[in-house]
């Protein structure tokens, strides 16, 4: 046996192993520098920020931290915007304004993943007033450390592009109210208006490492709707005698089900649940009132409008068609913290993707539909002023727990779940190797 037999033997045992586990690792390996950041400096980070999460509108320890962080990677930071939120920025020479924007709350979950790490931090809740637990249930400390990871890489490669990056750190994205916070601070009009805006999201339900961009809507648009039905009280024995509101809310939830199915385009995809029906105190009373909550998910400002338009005439004809005076017609609310779709540009999204089919590998790179509605609140920062952007998402479970859900063990737990886990390091540096891809293919060096 000669000196070479080992090691062709260990490289084909290598390969063998390989090909029975799969290549998933290293299909998701990071570019060499991001992965001895993450060695070095990262991975302590992200473990900090998931073992401190912060509730929306008081994530002032998480800014604090950030405007450090970001500060000693060479960028000019503003704290404060909107809250909590921070903006910082650098300039490198002539060429665009490109924005990323990381969310950083976390949610009031007690976290029960079973990771050594765990968070067992508390906070006063600004809506309850209560102590809770807090958890990173959705990813946001991935977000908030890639980006720090994506300053740290364009600081240092400064002489392969050319132009202003704005890092945008956004507070109470989990409420849906953070993005217009800084909007109404007149985000635009005092560090300038971007021409193109990128963000992403992890994903529990990709495989950690990936890159998934689609080219129309990765997340729907949401509102909040309530109906307010008036009725005329009376003896649960004698309902003659009065105007039942559960009769009419029952007929008008039943009603909003033809919005979907008989008004929508069948291509067209739209939601509308009812989510609380709250009426009445006791078995034999009629109630004078009932309120409907509703959640209207859509993928352009067309659905939107025929589902809200919808909504409203049904319940307030349905008001006529009890009987209904016109001043007790059913009222139909619309609250403010409705967020528009999130909508990409297609050619954009088609550009970047093939840059990150170029840079991270084909066998990394994803156009998968969302399977559900959700929603976020991203577009408050590009739909107005229009702002060409892309949002994109990166994979955080590994390969290893798809397998083993697969074979009858534990599912893979989804997002705002206790038992929400990522697989920190491929998730943490493909969001920074994407990111960067993206910025030196946006801002060439002049």
């Amino acid at each position: 046996m000669t000196r070479k037999t080992p090691i062709l033997f260990a490289a084909f045992l290598s390969a063998l192993i390989c090909l029975f586990v799969g290549t998933s690792t290293a299909h998701a390996a990071a570019s060499p520098a991001v992965d001895k950041d993450y060695k070095e400096y990262l991975g302590e980070l992200f473990t900090h920020f998931h073992l401190n999460p912060e509730l929306s509108l008081i994530e002032n320890k998480t800014a604090e931290r950030m405007a450090k962080e970001l500060s000693a990677a060479g960028f000019e930071v503003t704290e404060g915007v909107g809250g909590t939120g921070l903006v910082a920025i650098m300039k490198n020479g002539e060429g665009p304004l490109i924005s990323v924007r990381a969310d950083m709350d976390g949610l009031p979950v007690e976290e029960k993943s079973g990771l050594s790490y765990a968070s067992r931090a508390k906070q006063i809740s600004p809506i309850t007033g209560q102590e809770v637990f807090v958890m990173h249930a959705c990813g946001h400390d991935v977000h908030i450390t890639s980006l720090v990871g994506t300053a740290r890489q364009m600081q240092a490669r400064k002489d392969e592009w050319s132009g202003t990056l704005m890092l945008i750190v956004q507070p109470a994205e989990e409420r849906v109210i953070g993005a217009r916070a800084m909007m109404d601070d007149n985000l635009y009009e005092r560090f300038g208006t971007p021409d193109i805006g990128l963000a992403f999201h992890v994903s529990s339900g990709l495989e950690a490492g990936t890159v998934n961009v689609v080219d129309d809507s990765p997340f729907a648009g949401a509102d909040t709707v309530d109906i307010v039905i008036h009725g005329v009280g009376a003896h649960g024995a004698s309902p003659h005698a009065g105007k039942d509101p559960i009769v009419l809310g029952s007929q008008i939830v039943m009603a909003l089900q033809t919005l979907v199915a008989r008004e929508l385009s069948p291509r067209q995809p739209g939601v509308v649940t009812v989510g609380s029906f709250h009426s009445g105190t006791k078995h034999n009373i009629i109630s004078d009132r009932a309120v409907l909550q509703l959640t209207v998910r859509n993928t352009n400002q067309d659905t939107r409008k025929l589902l809200l338009d919808g909504i409203e005439r049904i319940a307030v004809n349905m008001g006529r068609v009890a009987g209904l005076p016109e001043d007790k017609l059913p009222e139909v609310t619309v609250s403010n913290e409705s967020v528009p779709p999130t909508v990409n540009d297609a050619e954009l999204a088609q550009d970047l993707r093939q840059v990150w089919v170029d840079t991270l590998g084909a066998d990394r790179v994803t156009s998968q539909q969302a399977s559900g509605m959700g929603a976020e609140d991203y577009p408050f920062f590009t739909t107005d002023p229009y702002i060409r952007s892309v949002y994109f998402s990166v994979g955080g479970t590994s390969a290893e727990d798809f397998e083993a859900a697969k074979n009858g063990g534990k599912p893979v737990a989804s997002h705002h779940s206790p038992l929400f886990k990522i697989e920190p390091k491929p998730a943490v540096t493909a969001g920074v190797d994407a990111t960067v891809a993206a910025l030196l293919h946006l801002m060439p060096s002049s």
